[in-house]
């Protein structure tokens, strides 16, 4: 057998391993990344009584937490309400604002754009407990206190900057030769960004909306602080408030089917929205 022949024989045993390290790499990231959920999911789906059990699978099967959660007096349902106008207003807000913001600072060439841009991130740095005493003192003083906009404005503050900065990238990827094109077809400035930026830019749109959307979803600080009445806490704080049958009772079962309740919205709303990024990217904008 010759040395070629050799080589030739090497190369599919390599690509084999290769191939096998890479997929036994790609699971463990995987495994470690859906473990938590798994155990949640599990650990919903048991009896009270059966809650510090370590089994895989439940058994049997209970969904007497999940009566639990959804029983009036805890009033979780509003709270998904609330969540869902908070996350939604948010999401939309900020992306009507930082998609015209992001494609002037794409766009236009003006003194101290990098510094600008460098102060829009910068402001989404900051940590939340930092505003909340101010923001808390003002909103008492203007009566915003148990409102849904004492929620939603302090999270445009740290959404906003990151959908602008997001796009921004975006738009710089995308020649400007598509609005000279459009222009010399007779559109406007306007029109040009409006039927042929805005269709292009589908993809970074709906990834920034997932981003924003989980953020003001997730969102707990400002909730707990802005609101005191039941009827206005979202998700998040009605979780962090569930009681048990006792004083001494942590409702561990219950917290882990509400964390289940909560993250399918978020799951529905990512695979949505992933097959229409990936149908955007794979449709062609310059033939």
């Amino acid at each position: 057998m010759t040395a070629s022949t050799l080589t030739i024989t090497r190369r599919p045993a390599r690509r084999r391993r290769h191939n096998g390290l890479l997929y036994a790499g790609v699971a463990a990231v995987v495994i470690y990344c859906l473990a938590p959920f798994y155990w949640m999911l599990v650990s919903s789906l048991r009896r009270s009584s059966d809650i510090f059990d370590t089994s895989l699978l439940p058994s049997p099967v209970s969904f007497e937490n999940y009566t639990r959660v959804f029983d009036p007096a805890q009033g979780f349902g509003r709270a998904l309400l609330n969540s869902l106008v908070v996350a939604g207003v948010t999401t939309v807000a900020a992306l009507l604002l930082a998609t015209f913001t992001a494609y002037a600072m794409a766009r236009l060439e003006f003194r101290f754009k990098r510094l600008i841009l460098t102060l829009i991130i910068a402001t989404s740095m900051f940590p939340v407990v930092s505003i909340v005493v101010p923001l808390l003192k003002l909103f008492t003083d203007i009566g915003w206190i148990n409102t849904y906009q004492s929620m939603i404005v302090p999270s445009m503050s740290f959404a906003l900057p990151l959908a602008v900065w997001n796009l921004t990238t975006f738009f710089r990827q995308m020649p400007d030769e598509l609005e000279h094109a459009a222009m010399v077809d007779g559109c406007t400035r306007g029109q040009a960004f409006r039927k042929i930026i805005i269709p292009l830019a589908a993809p970074g749109i709906f990834t920034t909306a997932i981003i924003t959307f989980i953020a003001a979803w997730n969102e707990f600080l400002i909730a707990l602080s802005m609101t005191n009445r039941p009827e206005m806490q979202t998700a998040p704080v009605a979780i962090s408030k569930f009681t048990g049958a006792t004083t001494w009772e942590t409702p561990f079962g219950s917290q882990m089917a509400a964390g289940v309740v909560v993250t399918i919205p978020l799951v529905i709303m990512v695979l949505l929205f992933q097959r229409r990024i990936v149908a955007g990217l794979t449709a062609g904008a310059a033939k």
